[in-house]
């Protein structure tokens, strides 16, 4: 990943999105094992959801709780730094159901390539979430440009 600042110095990084039945609020350790619970209860759901069909995550064999937990260190770091943004989807209940994915594209410096994905028990909140990501990148992020694989 890129060590530059994804967003210009003097932008404001959105704290949270609310939408109906569904939160964002920025991914950390915290989250460690609501986290790990949620990928792992739908790994084959994830890995058919667009924009992680042609991806090696998440891992079908899964990984330990400390791994998972290095991950999300590293994204918190990332968002830190402003050089990508990840966001933990909370149900009404406080409760991990997915996570949205925001960082520069690896072969577009000008164009952000966004993924999301719900737990396969949530898979109704997938359009929702996506929907609500977009009109949020629209609006309130300074991107030009986003690749964001579209929901059918």
């Amino acid at each position: 990943m890129s060590t530059s600042p994804f967003v210009p110095p003097d932008f404001d990084v959105p704290e949270s999105l609310s939408g109906t039945g569904f939160r964002l609020e920025p991914l950390n350790g915290r989250h460690n094992e609501a986290d790990h619970a949620a990928w792992t209860s739908s790994i084959a759901h994830i890995r058919a959801t667009p924009g992680f069909q042609d991806r090696d995550w998440p891992p079908p064999a899964g990984m330990s709780l400390e791994e998972n937990l290095r991950d999300l260190d590293q994204h918190a770091e990332d968002f830190a730094r402003r050089t990508g943004f990840t966001y933990s989807v909370l149900d009404d209940g406080g409760e991990v159901i997915g996570c949205v994915y925001i960082y520069p594209s690896r072969t577009d410096s000008g164009v952000a390539q966004v993924r999301s994905w719900v737990r396969a028990d949530r898979a109704e909140l997938d359009r929702p979430v996506h929907d609500a990501v977009a009109a949020w990148l629209s609006s309130a992020w300074p991107f030009e440009r986003f690749d964001y694989a579209p929901r059918v």
